[in-house]
């Protein structure tokens, strides 16, 4: 079986700062991984690699049998990304955040109408439906987010602090 993730000698510099050297990983199906290290450690330039939003210098990453080099659209098919701090559309409903997330992956409205209320209810905000994006607390929108990482079924979830303004 083919790895879901196979970084190979991953290199990312900013300018002269190397903020990831030489990094090799080997991610299997069905495993979980997280870095850990201190601020400066080059997780999220790691993290934003493998969702495409950065472009390595030095070596590759092929991500649910696709380069990130090569083709970046397939990896973003592929992956749900969760961001640390996202952007929110202030002037939405909570529905029709997720509702257009959906439509971006072609997901049709008959489809997407049920699977909003099933991901809402997954992640506990089911009767904040009608509220504006912008009126949810820190800890909300990360469940909001959470909701549209998952909206398209990806085969590989890649969540950058996942957890911050969550309550426990």
């Amino acid at each position: 079986m083919a790895p879901i993730i196979e970084i190979k000698n991953l290199t990312k510099r900013y300018g002269r700062r190397l903020a990831v050297e030489d990094l090799s990983l080997t991610v299997e199906e069905g495993d979980i991984y997280g870095f850990v290290g201190p601020n400066g450690a080059g997780k999220t330039s790691t993290i934003r690699i493998l969702a495409t939003l950065l472009r390595p210098n030095g070596g590759d990453v092929v991500v649910g049998g696709h380069s990130v080099r090569q083709n970046p659209r397939e990896v973003r098919r592929a992956i749900g990304y969760m961001p640390d701090f996202f952007g929110v559309y202030a002037d939405m409903k909570v529905w029709e955040y997720l509702d257009f997330f959906g439509s971006c992956y072609k997901i049709p409205a008959a489809t997407r109408i049920p699977l909003i209320d099933d991901l809402l209810e997954l992640v506990d905000l089911r009767h904040r439906r009608e509220d504006m994006v912008d009126k949810l607390s820190r800890g909300m929108k990360q469940r909001l987010s959470l909701a549209r990482t998952l909206i398209h079924d990806p085969q590989i979830l890649i969540l950058d602090e996942p957890a911050s303004g969550l309550d426990p």
